[in-house]
Protein backbone atom coordinates (compact mmCIF):
# COMPACT_ATOMS: atom_id res chain seq x y z
CA UNK A 1 0.00 0.00 0.00
CA UNK A 2 1.60 3.29 -1.25
CA UNK A 3 0.36 6.57 0.58
CA UNK A 4 -1.02 8.75 -1.66
CA UNK A 5 -0.36 12.88 -1.70
CA UNK A 6 -3.35 14.80 -2.10
CA UNK A 7 -3.30 18.21 -2.74
CA UNK A 8 -5.29 20.79 -0.70
CA UNK A 9 -5.81 24.16 0.28
CA UNK A 10 -5.81 26.18 3.82
CA UNK A 11 -9.18 26.45 5.59
CA UNK A 12 -8.79 29.62 7.64
CA UNK A 13 -11.35 28.74 10.31
CA UNK A 14 -8.99 25.72 11.99
CA UNK A 15 -8.06 27.66 15.24
CA UNK A 16 -9.20 24.52 18.12
CA UNK A 17 -10.74 25.86 20.96
CA UNK A 18 -10.94 24.97 24.73
CA UNK A 19 -11.54 21.67 23.72
CA UNK A 20 -10.23 21.29 19.93
CA UNK A 21 -12.03 22.18 16.51
CA UNK A 22 -15.84 22.16 16.73
CA UNK A 23 -18.21 22.70 14.28
CA UNK A 24 -21.08 21.67 12.36
CA UNK A 25 -21.25 18.69 11.13
CA UNK A 26 -21.41 19.71 7.22
CA UNK A 27 -18.67 21.80 7.81
CA UNK A 28 -16.70 18.53 8.77
CA UNK A 29 -17.87 16.94 5.61
CA UNK A 30 -16.88 19.44 3.25
CA UNK A 31 -13.68 18.15 1.08
CA UNK A 32 -10.64 17.75 2.46
CA UNK A 33 -11.89 19.92 5.62
CA UNK A 34 -11.21 16.95 7.90
CA UNK A 35 -8.27 15.71 6.27
CA UNK A 36 -6.19 18.84 6.45
CA UNK A 37 -6.65 19.09 10.17
CA UNK A 38 -5.69 15.30 10.55
CA UNK A 39 -2.61 15.42 8.88
CA UNK A 40 -1.89 19.31 10.71
CA UNK A 41 -2.13 17.41 13.61
CA UNK A 42 0.55 14.66 12.29
CA UNK A 43 2.84 17.41 11.08
CA UNK A 44 2.87 19.14 14.39
CA UNK A 45 2.62 17.31 17.14
CA UNK A 46 6.11 15.73 17.17
CA UNK A 47 7.23 12.43 16.00
CA UNK A 48 4.65 9.81 15.70
CA UNK A 49 6.02 7.34 13.16
CA UNK A 50 6.36 4.25 14.25
CA UNK A 51 4.20 5.00 17.94
CA UNK A 52 1.08 3.92 19.25
CA UNK A 53 -2.21 6.26 18.94
CA UNK A 54 -5.33 5.44 20.13
CA UNK A 55 -8.55 6.76 18.52
CA UNK A 56 -12.46 6.66 18.75
CA UNK A 57 -15.23 8.93 19.68
CA UNK A 58 -18.41 9.72 21.34
CA UNK A 59 -20.61 7.76 18.28
CA UNK A 60 -21.80 10.96 16.95
CA UNK A 61 -22.94 11.47 13.26
CA UNK A 62 -19.98 11.79 11.05
CA UNK A 63 -18.13 9.30 13.89
CA UNK A 64 -17.54 6.30 11.84
CA UNK A 65 -16.62 8.21 8.56
CA UNK A 66 -14.09 10.23 10.44
CA UNK A 67 -12.71 7.28 12.24
CA UNK A 68 -11.86 5.22 8.80
CA UNK A 69 -10.78 8.45 7.53
CA UNK A 70 -8.32 8.73 10.50
CA UNK A 71 -7.10 5.29 9.98
CA UNK A 72 -5.96 5.66 6.61
CA UNK A 73 -4.30 8.78 7.34
CA UNK A 74 -2.48 7.72 10.13
CA UNK A 75 -1.76 4.06 8.21
CA UNK A 76 -0.23 6.97 5.70
CA UNK A 77 1.64 8.98 7.51
CA UNK A 78 3.64 6.15 9.22
CA UNK A 79 1.92 5.43 12.97
CA UNK A 80 2.61 2.23 14.29
CA UNK A 81 -0.09 0.88 16.23
CA UNK A 82 -3.37 2.07 15.84
CA UNK A 83 -5.92 1.35 19.02
CA UNK A 84 -9.38 2.08 17.87
CA UNK A 85 -12.59 1.69 20.09
CA UNK A 86 -14.92 -0.91 18.77
CA UNK A 87 -17.71 0.59 16.82
CA UNK A 88 -16.03 3.44 17.17
CA UNK A 89 -16.82 4.48 20.37
CA UNK A 90 -14.64 5.58 23.30
CA UNK A 91 -15.64 7.91 25.77
CA UNK A 92 -13.39 11.09 26.47
CA UNK A 93 -12.26 9.10 29.86
CA UNK A 94 -11.66 5.92 28.78
CA UNK A 95 -9.61 7.10 25.77
CA UNK A 96 -7.51 9.60 28.90
CA UNK A 97 -7.18 5.63 30.47
CA UNK A 98 -5.88 3.48 26.94
CA UNK A 99 -3.49 6.25 26.58
CA UNK A 100 -1.89 6.07 30.05
CA UNK A 101 -2.23 2.37 29.92
CA UNK A 102 -0.58 1.55 26.72
CA UNK A 103 1.68 3.57 26.38
CA UNK A 104 0.61 5.81 24.05
CA UNK A 105 2.12 8.88 22.46
CA UNK A 106 -1.52 10.41 22.29
CA UNK A 107 -4.65 10.09 21.35
CA UNK A 108 -7.46 11.80 18.25
CA UNK A 109 -10.60 12.04 20.22
CA UNK A 110 -13.96 12.70 17.99
CA UNK A 111 -16.70 14.43 19.63
CA UNK A 112 -18.39 17.80 20.36
CA UNK A 113 -18.83 16.61 24.25
CA UNK A 114 -22.36 18.00 25.38
CA UNK A 115 -23.04 19.49 21.92
CA UNK A 116 -26.29 18.52 20.05
CA UNK A 117 -25.58 15.81 17.28
CA UNK A 118 -26.96 14.69 14.52
CA UNK A 119 -26.99 15.46 10.45
CA UNK A 120 -27.64 19.39 11.52
CA UNK A 121 -25.77 18.94 15.10
CA UNK A 122 -21.95 19.50 15.75
CA UNK A 123 -18.63 17.65 15.28
CA UNK A 124 -15.62 17.85 17.14
CA UNK A 125 -11.84 16.74 16.78
CA UNK A 126 -9.10 17.19 19.56
CA UNK A 127 -5.77 15.91 20.32
CA UNK A 128 -4.66 14.34 23.15
CA UNK A 129 -1.03 14.21 24.31
CA UNK A 130 1.00 11.21 26.01
CA UNK A 131 -0.46 12.07 29.77
CA UNK A 132 -3.73 11.22 28.30
CA UNK A 133 -4.69 14.91 28.62
CA UNK A 134 -6.05 17.71 26.11
CA UNK A 135 -3.23 19.00 24.29
CA UNK A 136 -1.54 22.32 25.56
CA UNK A 137 -2.09 25.45 24.38
CA UNK A 138 1.62 25.57 22.68
CA UNK A 139 0.29 22.51 20.81
CA UNK A 140 -3.00 23.06 19.67
CA UNK A 141 -1.22 26.86 18.46
CA UNK A 142 1.35 24.54 15.90
CA UNK A 143 -1.77 22.73 15.30
CA UNK A 144 -3.40 25.86 13.85
CA UNK A 145 -0.76 27.71 12.44
CA UNK A 146 0.11 24.15 10.14
CA UNK A 147 -3.80 24.84 8.93
CA UNK A 148 -3.08 28.13 7.42
CA UNK A 149 -0.11 27.07 5.41
CA UNK A 150 -0.89 23.34 4.68
CA UNK A 151 -1.11 22.35 1.22
CA UNK A 152 -0.63 18.33 1.10
CA UNK A 153 -2.17 15.37 3.31
CA UNK A 154 -1.20 11.88 3.20
CA UNK A 155 -3.85 8.87 2.57
CA UNK A 156 -3.78 5.59 1.69
CA UNK A 157 -6.68 3.73 -0.97
CA UNK A 158 -8.19 0.92 0.71
CA UNK A 159 -11.71 -0.56 2.15
CA UNK A 160 -13.29 0.10 5.67
CA UNK A 161 -12.21 -1.76 8.33
CA UNK A 162 -14.62 -3.72 10.15
CA UNK A 163 -15.58 -1.66 13.20
CA UNK A 164 -17.63 -3.53 14.57
CA UNK A 165 -15.70 -6.72 15.69
CA UNK A 166 -12.79 -7.01 18.00
CA UNK A 167 -9.65 -8.03 16.35
CA UNK A 168 -5.97 -6.36 14.60
CA UNK A 169 -5.67 -5.34 10.83
CA UNK A 170 -2.44 -4.74 8.81
CA UNK A 171 -2.51 -1.54 6.71
CA UNK A 172 1.12 -1.41 5.21
CA UNK A 173 3.22 -1.66 8.36
CA UNK A 174 0.54 -0.11 10.38
CA UNK A 175 -1.19 -2.62 12.77
CA UNK A 176 -4.73 -1.54 13.73
CA UNK A 177 -6.11 -3.18 16.73
CA UNK A 178 -10.20 -2.79 17.27
CA UNK A 179 -10.48 -2.96 21.31
CA UNK A 180 -13.03 -3.31 23.65
CA UNK A 181 -14.00 0.43 24.58
CA UNK A 182 -14.99 -0.57 27.98
CA UNK A 183 -12.64 -2.90 29.00
CA UNK A 184 -9.53 -0.32 30.79
CA UNK A 185 -12.16 1.66 32.01
CA UNK A 186 -13.76 -0.64 34.14
CA UNK A 187 -10.92 -2.55 35.23
CA UNK A 188 -9.04 1.21 36.60
CA UNK A 189 -12.73 2.47 37.91
CA UNK A 190 -12.47 -1.32 39.94
CA UNK A 191 -9.15 -0.46 41.62
CA UNK A 192 -10.55 3.06 42.58
CA UNK A 193 -13.46 2.27 44.48
CA UNK A 194 -15.00 -0.05 46.76
CA UNK A 195 -17.15 -2.47 44.86
CA UNK A 196 -18.23 -4.73 47.69
CA UNK A 197 -19.25 -1.83 49.65
CA UNK A 198 -21.54 -0.44 46.32
CA UNK A 199 -23.11 -3.47 45.84
CA UNK A 200 -23.86 -4.01 48.95
CA UNK A 201 -25.39 -0.86 49.22
CA UNK A 202 -27.50 -1.82 46.01
CA UNK A 203 -28.77 -4.74 47.57
CA UNK A 204 -30.09 -3.13 50.86
CA UNK A 205 -32.60 -1.33 48.76
CA UNK A 206 -30.83 1.57 47.53
CA UNK A 207 -31.90 3.25 44.62
CA UNK A 208 -30.50 4.60 41.88
CA UNK A 209 -31.07 5.58 37.91
CA UNK A 210 -28.16 6.81 35.38
CA UNK A 211 -29.17 8.81 32.46
CA UNK A 212 -26.82 7.85 29.74
CA UNK A 213 -28.60 10.50 27.07
CA UNK A 214 -28.29 8.20 24.29
CA UNK A 215 -24.48 8.98 24.42
CA UNK A 216 -21.57 7.49 24.66
CA UNK A 217 -21.57 6.51 28.44
CA UNK A 218 -24.47 3.88 28.12
CA UNK A 219 -22.27 0.81 27.21
CA UNK A 220 -20.08 1.65 30.21
CA UNK A 221 -22.91 2.32 32.82
CA UNK A 222 -24.31 -0.60 31.53
CA UNK A 223 -21.03 -2.84 32.27
CA UNK A 224 -20.38 -1.25 35.50
CA UNK A 225 -23.74 -0.14 37.38
CA UNK A 226 -25.93 -3.64 36.39
CA UNK A 227 -23.29 -5.92 35.20
CA UNK A 228 -20.36 -5.63 37.59
CA UNK A 229 -22.26 -4.00 40.78
CA UNK A 230 -25.24 -6.01 40.15
CA UNK A 231 -27.67 -2.95 39.95
CA UNK A 232 -31.12 -4.14 38.61
CA UNK A 233 -31.75 -4.18 34.64
CA UNK A 234 -33.31 -0.68 33.46
CA UNK A 235 -31.18 1.42 36.21
CA UNK A 236 -29.15 3.10 33.13
CA UNK A 237 -32.12 4.95 30.91
CA UNK A 238 -31.47 6.14 27.73
CA UNK A 239 -28.24 3.84 27.51
CA UNK A 240 -28.28 2.93 23.89
CA UNK A 241 -25.38 5.46 21.98
CA UNK A 242 -27.44 6.68 18.83
CA UNK A 243 -26.12 9.32 16.19
CA UNK A 244 -28.47 12.33 16.84
CA UNK A 245 -28.62 11.29 20.90
CA UNK A 246 -32.39 10.26 20.13
CA UNK A 247 -32.84 14.00 19.36
CA UNK A 248 -32.21 15.29 22.80
CA UNK A 249 -29.32 17.36 23.95
CA UNK A 250 -26.68 15.79 25.41
CA UNK A 251 -25.96 18.02 28.18
CA UNK A 252 -26.33 16.44 31.62
CA UNK A 253 -28.18 19.38 33.43
CA UNK A 254 -31.50 20.60 34.77
CA UNK A 255 -32.56 21.79 31.71
CA UNK A 256 -31.46 18.93 29.42
CA UNK A 257 -31.86 15.97 31.42
CA UNK A 258 -35.41 16.42 32.46
CA UNK A 259 -36.69 12.98 32.56
CA UNK A 260 -34.22 12.21 34.88
CA UNK A 261 -35.03 15.50 36.97
CA UNK A 262 -38.78 14.72 36.86
CA UNK A 263 -38.14 11.37 38.45
CA UNK A 264 -36.14 12.06 40.94
CA UNK A 265 -38.14 14.98 42.24
CA UNK A 266 -41.42 12.87 41.82
CA UNK A 267 -43.20 11.24 45.12
CA UNK A 268 -41.68 7.51 44.41
CA UNK A 269 -38.63 8.96 42.64
CA UNK A 270 -35.04 6.95 43.59
CA UNK A 271 -32.16 7.15 46.27
CA UNK A 272 -29.78 8.57 43.74
CA UNK A 273 -29.99 9.94 40.42
CA UNK A 274 -27.25 10.90 37.74
CA UNK A 275 -26.69 11.50 34.15
CA UNK A 276 -23.71 12.02 31.94
CA UNK A 277 -23.23 13.81 28.67
CA UNK A 278 -22.22 13.41 24.58
CA UNK A 279 -18.38 12.10 25.62
CA UNK A 280 -19.23 10.78 29.23
CA UNK A 281 -16.87 13.34 30.78
CA UNK A 282 -19.25 15.45 32.62
CA UNK A 283 -22.14 14.42 35.72
CA UNK A 284 -24.53 15.94 36.80
CA UNK A 285 -25.22 14.34 40.67
CA UNK A 286 -28.89 13.91 42.27
CA UNK A 287 -30.49 13.49 45.37
CA UNK A 288 -34.52 12.18 45.73
CA UNK A 289 -36.12 16.02 45.64
CA UNK A 290 -32.45 16.98 45.74
CA UNK A 291 -29.83 19.04 43.09
CA UNK A 292 -26.07 18.85 44.11
CA UNK A 293 -24.41 21.54 41.87
CA UNK A 294 -21.28 20.78 40.43
CA UNK A 295 -19.03 23.28 42.46
CA UNK A 296 -20.68 21.56 45.77
CA UNK A 297 -20.26 18.13 44.08
CA UNK A 298 -15.98 19.49 43.96
CA UNK A 299 -16.20 20.46 47.61
CA UNK A 300 -17.81 17.22 49.09
CA UNK A 301 -15.66 14.44 46.94
CA UNK A 302 -12.90 16.59 48.52
CA UNK A 303 -14.04 16.36 51.94
CA UNK A 304 -14.80 12.66 51.71
CA UNK A 305 -11.79 11.58 49.95
CA UNK A 306 -10.40 9.29 52.16
CA UNK A 307 -13.76 7.02 52.28
CA UNK A 308 -12.76 6.13 48.78
CA UNK A 309 -9.84 3.20 48.80
CA UNK A 310 -8.32 4.65 46.27
CA UNK A 311 -7.63 8.06 47.98
CA UNK A 312 -7.71 6.57 51.39
CA UNK A 313 -3.77 7.73 52.04
CA UNK A 314 -4.95 11.38 51.29
CA UNK A 315 -5.00 14.05 48.52
CA UNK A 316 -1.37 16.05 47.07
CA UNK A 317 -4.35 19.30 46.40
CA UNK A 318 -7.20 20.39 44.37
CA UNK A 319 -8.11 22.52 41.70
CA UNK A 320 -10.79 24.51 39.89
CA UNK A 321 -11.62 27.04 37.33
CA UNK A 322 -11.61 30.34 38.05
CA UNK A 323 -15.50 30.69 37.62
CA UNK A 324 -16.04 27.63 39.88
CA UNK A 325 -17.46 28.59 43.30
CA UNK A 326 -14.78 29.06 46.13
CA UNK A 327 -16.61 25.88 48.35
CA UNK A 328 -13.70 23.59 47.20
CA UNK A 329 -11.47 26.48 48.86
CA UNK A 330 -12.76 26.59 52.50
CA UNK A 331 -12.47 22.56 52.89
CA UNK A 332 -8.67 22.76 50.96
CA UNK A 333 -8.00 25.25 53.70
CA UNK A 334 -9.25 23.01 56.46
CA UNK A 335 -7.42 19.96 55.08
CA UNK A 336 -4.27 22.02 55.06
CA UNK A 337 -4.07 20.97 51.44
CA UNK A 338 -3.04 23.48 48.11
CA UNK A 339 -5.84 24.83 45.70
CA UNK A 340 -5.30 25.84 42.60
CA UNK A 341 -7.56 28.52 40.80
CA UNK A 342 -6.91 27.95 37.11
CA UNK A 343 -8.74 28.97 33.33
CA UNK A 344 -11.52 26.93 32.00
CA UNK A 345 -9.98 24.23 30.38
CA UNK A 346 -9.32 20.89 31.64
CA UNK A 347 -5.60 21.30 30.06
CA UNK A 348 -4.74 23.44 32.74
CA UNK A 349 -4.98 20.74 35.39
CA UNK A 350 -2.70 18.35 33.68
CA UNK A 351 0.56 20.07 34.84
CA UNK A 352 -0.69 20.32 37.94
CA UNK A 353 -1.48 16.59 38.12
CA UNK A 354 1.37 15.39 36.11
CA UNK A 355 4.04 17.66 38.73
CA UNK A 356 1.94 15.94 41.94
CA UNK A 357 0.88 19.26 43.17
CA UNK A 358 -3.23 18.04 43.23
CA UNK A 359 -5.60 14.98 42.95
CA UNK A 360 -8.59 15.78 42.56
CA UNK A 361 -10.19 18.83 40.12
CA UNK A 362 -12.98 20.24 38.59
CA UNK A 363 -15.13 22.67 36.74
CA UNK A 364 -18.83 24.55 37.50
CA UNK A 365 -19.65 22.83 33.71
CA UNK A 366 -20.13 19.65 35.42
CA UNK A 367 -16.73 18.22 35.29
CA UNK A 368 -15.37 16.21 38.03
CA UNK A 369 -11.86 14.10 37.82
CA UNK A 370 -8.38 12.98 39.61
CA UNK A 371 -5.18 12.21 38.92
CA UNK A 372 -6.37 8.65 37.88
CA UNK A 373 -6.75 9.84 34.30
CA UNK A 374 -6.16 13.31 32.55
CA UNK A 375 -9.79 14.34 31.49
CA UNK A 376 -13.03 14.97 33.24
CA UNK A 377 -15.00 12.23 34.12
CA UNK A 378 -18.41 11.68 34.84
CA UNK A 379 -18.88 7.83 35.47
CA UNK A 380 -15.62 7.98 37.86
CA UNK A 381 -17.64 10.91 39.60
CA UNK A 382 -21.13 8.91 39.63
CA UNK A 383 -19.20 5.76 41.15
CA UNK A 384 -17.03 8.78 44.25
CA UNK A 385 -20.49 9.48 45.02
CA UNK A 386 -21.75 5.89 45.26
CA UNK A 387 -18.63 5.19 47.54
CA UNK A 388 -19.56 7.76 49.94
CA UNK A 389 -23.45 6.90 50.43
CA UNK A 390 -22.08 3.33 50.88
CA UNK A 391 -19.51 4.47 53.52
CA UNK A 392 -21.78 7.58 55.06
CA UNK A 393 -25.22 5.71 55.05
CA UNK A 394 -26.63 8.93 54.56
CA UNK A 395 -29.25 10.72 52.01
CA UNK A 396 -27.83 12.98 49.44
CA UNK A 397 -29.21 15.84 51.16
CA UNK A 398 -28.15 14.65 54.62
CA UNK A 399 -24.29 14.59 53.21
CA UNK A 400 -24.68 17.78 51.66
CA UNK A 401 -26.74 19.87 54.29
CA UNK A 402 -24.04 18.70 57.11
CA UNK A 403 -21.33 19.80 54.70
CA UNK A 404 -22.90 23.16 54.75
CA UNK A 405 -23.26 23.21 57.95
CA UNK A 406 -19.75 23.12 58.61
CA UNK A 407 -18.07 24.78 55.80
CA UNK A 408 -21.07 27.52 54.98
CA UNK A 409 -22.88 27.18 51.94
CA UNK A 410 -21.72 29.10 48.39
CA UNK A 411 -25.08 29.38 46.88
CA UNK A 412 -24.57 29.92 43.45
CA UNK A 413 -25.96 29.92 39.46
CA UNK A 414 -24.81 30.24 35.68
CA UNK A 415 -27.00 31.91 33.75
CA UNK A 416 -26.21 31.47 29.90
CA UNK A 417 -26.96 33.59 27.18
CA UNK A 418 -26.42 31.40 23.90
CA UNK A 419 -25.94 32.60 19.96
CA UNK A 420 -25.75 35.82 20.91
CA UNK A 421 -24.21 38.01 17.85
CA UNK A 422 -20.41 37.97 18.43
CA UNK A 423 -19.82 41.61 18.20
CA UNK A 424 -22.44 42.10 20.69
CA UNK A 425 -21.22 39.50 23.01
CA UNK A 426 -17.55 41.11 23.04
CA UNK A 427 -19.04 44.33 23.29
CA UNK A 428 -20.34 43.49 26.61
CA UNK A 429 -17.33 42.21 27.61
CA UNK A 430 -15.51 45.56 26.10
CA UNK A 431 -18.08 47.39 28.29
CA UNK A 432 -17.42 45.92 31.72
CA UNK A 433 -13.76 46.10 31.26
CA UNK A 434 -13.93 49.81 30.95
CA UNK A 435 -15.61 50.03 34.17
CA UNK A 436 -12.44 48.47 35.71
CA UNK A 437 -11.30 51.86 37.00
CA UNK A 438 -14.16 52.92 38.46
CA UNK A 439 -16.06 49.87 40.08
CA UNK A 440 -14.03 49.50 43.36
CA UNK A 441 -15.54 50.90 45.91
CA UNK A 442 -18.83 51.54 44.46
CA UNK A 443 -21.40 50.46 46.66
CA UNK A 444 -24.94 48.54 44.99
CA UNK A 445 -27.58 47.95 48.11
CA UNK A 446 -25.89 45.64 50.45
CA UNK A 447 -22.85 45.15 47.84
CA UNK A 448 -19.64 46.67 47.93
CA UNK A 449 -17.26 45.91 45.02
CA UNK A 450 -13.81 45.39 46.04
CA UNK A 451 -12.09 44.56 43.29
CA UNK A 452 -12.55 43.65 39.65
CA UNK A 453 -9.99 42.16 36.79
CA UNK A 454 -9.68 40.25 33.77
CA UNK A 455 -8.25 37.00 34.75
CA UNK A 456 -4.97 35.77 33.80
CA UNK A 457 -3.14 32.60 35.32
CA UNK A 458 0.47 32.02 35.08
CA UNK A 459 1.07 27.81 35.30
CA UNK A 460 2.94 27.05 38.68
CA UNK A 461 5.37 23.86 37.25
CA UNK A 462 5.81 25.65 33.12
CA UNK A 463 5.44 29.27 33.92
CA UNK A 464 3.75 29.95 30.95
CA UNK A 465 0.71 32.79 30.92
CA UNK A 466 -2.97 32.33 29.86
CA UNK A 467 -4.65 36.20 29.93
CA UNK A 468 -8.01 37.16 29.41
CA UNK A 469 -9.25 34.45 30.56
CA UNK A 470 -13.04 36.38 32.42
CA UNK A 471 -14.15 39.06 34.34
CA UNK A 472 -14.61 38.74 37.59
CA UNK A 473 -16.28 41.50 39.82
CA UNK A 474 -15.52 40.49 43.55
CA UNK A 475 -17.51 42.12 46.47
CA UNK A 476 -17.13 42.32 50.45
CA UNK A 477 -17.74 39.00 52.07
CA UNK A 478 -16.78 36.75 49.62
CA UNK A 479 -19.97 37.32 46.80
CA UNK A 480 -18.84 37.68 43.07
CA UNK A 481 -20.03 38.17 39.34
CA UNK A 482 -17.75 36.24 36.90
CA UNK A 483 -18.37 37.00 33.10
CA UNK A 484 -16.97 34.68 30.44
CA UNK A 485 -17.07 33.47 26.83
CA UNK A 486 -17.81 30.39 25.98
CA UNK A 487 -15.63 28.75 23.35
CA UNK A 488 -17.26 25.39 23.07
CA UNK A 489 -20.23 26.79 21.22
CA UNK A 490 -20.55 26.31 17.21
CA UNK A 491 -23.21 29.32 16.48
CA UNK A 492 -22.22 32.74 17.48
CA UNK A 493 -21.19 33.20 21.07
CA UNK A 494 -22.36 32.31 24.76
CA UNK A 495 -22.16 34.72 27.53
CA UNK A 496 -21.99 32.75 30.86
CA UNK A 497 -22.62 34.52 34.06
CA UNK A 498 -21.28 33.24 37.27
CA UNK A 499 -23.03 34.45 40.36
CA UNK A 500 -22.13 33.45 43.81
CA UNK A 501 -22.65 34.45 47.63
CA UNK A 502 -21.58 32.92 50.92
CA UNK A 503 -23.47 32.11 53.59
CA UNK A 504 -22.06 30.66 56.87
CA UNK A 505 -25.03 30.81 58.63
CA UNK A 506 -27.04 26.91 58.50
CA UNK A 507 -30.44 29.17 59.47
CA UNK A 508 -30.28 30.93 56.22
CA UNK A 509 -28.55 27.91 53.91
CA UNK A 510 -31.86 26.46 52.89
CA UNK A 511 -33.17 29.23 50.68
CA UNK A 512 -33.29 28.34 47.13
CA UNK A 513 -30.41 29.58 44.97
CA UNK A 514 -32.10 31.83 42.72
CA UNK A 515 -33.76 33.64 45.47
CA UNK A 516 -30.98 34.26 47.38
CA UNK A 517 -28.57 35.28 44.30
CA UNK A 518 -31.49 37.81 42.94
CA UNK A 519 -29.92 41.03 44.03
CA UNK A 520 -26.79 39.64 42.52
CA UNK A 521 -27.98 38.70 39.51
CA UNK A 522 -29.76 41.96 39.36
CA UNK A 523 -26.24 43.54 39.75
CA UNK A 524 -24.92 41.20 36.93
CA UNK A 525 -27.20 42.13 34.44
CA UNK A 526 -26.98 46.10 35.30
CA UNK A 527 -23.32 46.05 34.90
CA UNK A 528 -23.41 44.51 31.66
CA UNK A 529 -26.15 46.49 30.45
CA UNK A 530 -27.40 43.10 28.65
CA UNK A 531 -30.97 43.75 27.47
CA UNK A 532 -29.74 47.19 25.90
CA UNK A 533 -25.83 45.34 24.13
CA UNK A 534 -27.68 41.87 23.59
CA UNK A 535 -31.04 41.99 23.04
CA UNK A 536 -31.61 39.34 25.39
CA UNK A 537 -34.02 39.85 28.74
CA UNK A 538 -33.46 36.45 29.90
CA UNK A 539 -30.76 33.38 30.03
CA UNK A 540 -30.51 30.59 27.72
CA UNK A 541 -30.13 28.53 30.40
CA UNK A 542 -29.72 28.40 34.41
CA UNK A 543 -28.39 26.34 35.82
Amino acid sequence: MTPRTISTRPFTDQRPGTSGLRKKVTRFQEPHYLENFVQSIFDSVGKLQGETLVVGGDGRYFNREAIQTIIRMAAANGIGHLLVGRAGLLSTPAASAVIRKHGAAGGIILSASHNPGGPDGDFGIKFNTANGGPAPEKITEAIYRRTLEIDRYLTLDCPDLPLDHLGSHRLGETTVEIIDPVADYAQLMEALFDFDAIRELLQGGFTLRFDAMHAVTGPYAHEILENRLGAPSGTVMNGTPLPDFGGGHPDPNLAYARELVELLFSDDGPDFGAASDGDGDRNMILGRNFFVTPSDSLALLTANARLVPGYRNGIAGVARSMPTSLAVDRVAEKLGIECYETPTGWKFFGNLMDAGKVTLCGEESFGTGSNHIREKDGLWAVLFWLNILAARRQSVAEIVRQHWAEYGRNFYTRHDYEELEMAAAQGVMQHLEQQFAILPGQQFGSFRVTSCDNFSYTDPVDGSVSSNQGIRILFDGGSRIVYRLSGTGTVGATLRIYIESYEPDPGKQLQDPQEALAPLIEIAGRLAELPARTGRTAPSVIT
